[in-house]
């Protein structure tokens, strides 16, 4: 059976299931009539998937990102698990923080190896979230 979870912040939708499947294929859309982004990411089996439609997140990632292999499987996963739990209290203080900026949790559990592909596109729309809405989730943002 298939887990997933939903994360919609601005524009964005992130769908993370539950595997440890490593194989990826990735999809680039560009939906009629709206100006976004879409990144598509799923194993061959569909056991998971993440979505991102954020504008300009697409151009950013290709322009602004480490190269894949960049950092450690184990580097994204650590960033991911902060930055996620800040993101996760975020939506839960909506008087405190922007609620069209957190609108709903991440469900990211650190014990499932997502694999590199879902870890790795996860950290860097963070770093683009934080960098382009001008949010510090925790630590060292890098500024790419």
């Amino acid at each position: 059976m298939k887990n997933s979870i939903y994360l919609i912040a601005i524009i964005c939708c992130i769908l993370i299931g539950c595997t440890t499947s490593k194989s990826t294929t990735v999809d680039k859309q560009k939906p009629t009539g709206v100006k976004s982004d879409t990144i598509r990411i799923a194993n061959d089996k569909l056991e998971y998937e993440v979505i991102i439609i954020d504008p300009g997140f697409s151009s950013w990632l290709i322009s602004n990102a480490h190269p894949r292999n960049y950092h450690s499987q184990s580097y994204l996963e650590s960033k991911n698990q902060i930055w996620i739990s800040e993101w996760n209290s975020r939506v839960l203080q909506p008087t405190r923080y922007n609620p069209n900026l957190y609108q709903m949790t991440i469900d990211y559990n650190p014990s499932i190896d997502y694999g590199y592909e879902v870890n790795y596109l996860i950290y860097n729309y963070l770093v683009y979230f934080q960098n382009t809405y001008k949010q510090k989730l925790f630590g060292y943002v890098p500024l790419r």
